[in-house]
């Protein structure tokens, strides 16, 4: 049976499997591309926060950060921590547990982008589920109906039979690799979180060393989220 045949032969319930099948495509590639570990903690900005925290400029690096080659998962995180610094009048004490939530909010901004997925890999194989029983039911019908077999007896019967296992397998052709792509995906998220915090602790600590020395207003020219 060639792929068209597979298509056709689920009907209309296999058309919205198909459908399915074009949203996961169109939800994944995105994903792929905003998850990317130069997108979310690029290199260059992590030697650029590690170089202006052992200077201590947070000025700056809160600038750069708030700029718009600095809106990162890492950027973001970081500025949520210095802003905090400046305004808190326990200054750079706050920093640590301001990047801990800023790192939460943005990890699970990330796990939003990627939900489709899951909800497509848990819809795919209920749709095919639905075309079996739609299926069988046709097949008993068909055999409960028919009192003589005429010449359309077993056409009907093997279509309607035809139906629920394409279903059945068209759904998880689509629900498979949805869960794949899935969970490589919340890994790539993960690995950056993870990555975000190894990359934040040297400016954690300097604005932990600096202490309440910076609870101060906003300074001039400040970007503030």
């Amino acid at each position: 049976m060639t792929f068209f045949k597979y298509i056709e032969g689920g009907g209309v319930i296999g058309y919205l499997i198909l459908a399915l099948s074009i949203a996961a495509v169109a939800f994944a590639l995105p994903a792929v591309l905003r998850t990317r570990r130069n997108k979310l903690v690029p290199p260059p900005q992590v030697d650029d926060l590690r170089m202006q925290a052992d200077a201590g400029d947070f000025q700056t690096a809160l600038e750069r950060c708030q700029g718009e080659e600095g809106d990162t998962f890492l950027g973001r995180i970081a500025a949520a921590g210095i802003s905090r610094s400046f305004r808190s009048p326990l200054g750079g004490l706050e920093a640590r547990a301001a990047m801990e939530d800023a790192g939460e909010d943005e990890t699970a901004r990330l796990f939003r982008v990627i939900d489709p997925l899951a909800l497509i890999a848990s819809v795919a194989p209920l749709l095919g589920l639905l075309g079996t029983v739609q299926g069988m039911i046709g097949a008993f019908e068909t055999v409960a109906g028919t009192a003589a077999r005429s010449s359309t007896y077993y056409e009907t019967l093997a279509s309607n039979i035809s139906i629920a296992l394409i279903t059945t397998f068209q759904g998880l052709v689509v629900a498979i690799p949805c869960v794949m792509v899935h969970s490589w995906l919340r890994g790539r998220i993960d690995r950056a979180a993870s990555e975000a915090g190894r990359a934040l602790e040297p400016l954690a600590t300097s604005l932990e060393r600096v202490g309440t020395d910076l609870a101060a207003a906003p300074r001039e020219g400040e970007l503030v989220r």
